[in-house]
């Protein structure tokens, strides 16, 4: 395994620049995922460290070692597709074994490398069989295996779990998860599903339009996201936002009112010039509904709610502004009901309404 640095890495194709100026550093063993909305450049990214897309500017570095022209098949790393890409005829030993073979390596070792990630896998018993005798989730296992047999110097997952159905991508999650921390192999994983990202990750990338907008552990992203991006992309529900702006501090506090006549007593010592225009976000979670709302809660209209079947997601509205909230238990609500709400002030994230920036 290696660690990979990639420094002021750009990316254009022709007059379009995809990749602005993008520095990552990776430790040995670490599991690091791109995430991010399509287009953002992460798969673009991945496979400039995979040697299939030319480095336009800045350098990639494995191991120590400068490889921006480097070809795909001398940087030895694996590569896991969306697509299985496992060849038809060929029996699983046959795909798995495929790229020892090409490259002359004794059958003993290869019968021994190709039984060990079988194992690892559970893949012993399909061997024999071709890829049309296998379902989604076995076939994705033979091609995690065909990366396993290499030993390589880092996995890079191109959103590997993309074409199976619900229950197998919860499934295959544990598998890549428990196989990481097996091997305890350098891995680069790409996918837009923010769950993915939050259940397999060390350290999260998320990206937007071309740039890195924060680095962080799963929980960094979620408690303290770096701006409005992050705070809009990571979470399901997604977090809900109110523009507002500052009042005259009160006691030290700064006030927040928002358009609909909201008003917060924000962070104590939260120093915020008057008439400043904020976006105000709450994580669905937060939001306290009926009896749990107490005291001065505001009057909402109920839009849908939606059981998950350890609660339900509420749409509410304030002032013709949807908003979410999550109930935990069964919600009693129904379209068109009012019902209470309140923010606590404590759970509020505030950003800059022009740059998207954290403030608290």
């Amino acid at each position: 395994m290696a660690a990979i640095d990639i420094r002021a890495v750009d990316k254009s194709f022709q007059k379009l620049k995809v990749l602005h100026s993008v520095d990552l550093s990776i430790d040995k063993g670490e599991f690091i995922v791109l995430v991010g909305p399509s287009g953002c450049g992460k798969s673009t990214l991945l496979r400039m460290i995979a040697g299939l897309e030319e480095v336009t500017g800045g350098e990639i570095v494995i191991g120590g070692k400068r490889v921006n022209d480097l070809p795909p098949k001398e940087r030895n790393l694996a590569m896991v597709f969306q697509s299985y890409a496992l060849y038809p005829h060929m029996t699983v030993a046959g795909n798995m074994s495929y790229s020892l073979r090409l490259r002359k390596i004794a059958k003993e070792k290869i019968a021994t490398a190709v039984a060990g990630a079988a194992d690892i896998l559970g893949l012993a018993p399909l061997v024999e069989r071709r890829p049309r005798q296998l379902s989604g989730g076995q076939r994705q296992r033979v091609a995690m295996g065909r990366a396993i047999v290499r030993e390589p110097q880092a996995f890079l997952w191109d959103e590997p779990l993309s074409n199976l159905d619900a229950r197998l991508r919860e499934q295959m999650r544990a598998e890549i998860k428990k196989l990481h921390r097996r091997l305890g192999a350098t891995s680069i994983y790409v996918t837009h599903d923010q769950i993915e990202a939050m259940t397999l990750a060390d350290r999260i990338v998320a990206m937007e339009a071309g740039t890195i907008q924060q680095i962080g552990s799963p929980e960094d992203l979620y408690e303290r996201p770096a701006n409005r991006f992050v705070a809009g992309f990571i979470g399901s529900p997604a977090m809900n936002f109110l523009d507002a702006q500052a009042a005259p501090a009160n006691a030290g506090h700064a006030r927040l009112v928002t358009e609909d006549g909201l008003t917060f007593e924000a962070i104590p010592g939260l120093e915020l010039p008057s008439s400043r225009q904020l976006t105000i976000g709450i994580r669905p979670e937060h939001v306290l509904l009926g009896e749990a709302a107490g005291e001065g809660a505001k009057e909402a209209t109920v839009d849908l709610v939606e059981p998950t079947g350890m609660g339900a997601i509420v749409h509410f509205r304030f002032a013709d502004i949807s908003h979410q909230a999550y109930h935990l238990g069964r919600a009693s609500w129904r379209a068109g009901d009012s019902v209470k709400v309140a923010l606590p002030t404590e759970r509020l994230h505030l950003f800059d309404a022009t740059d998207g920036r954290r403030l608290n």
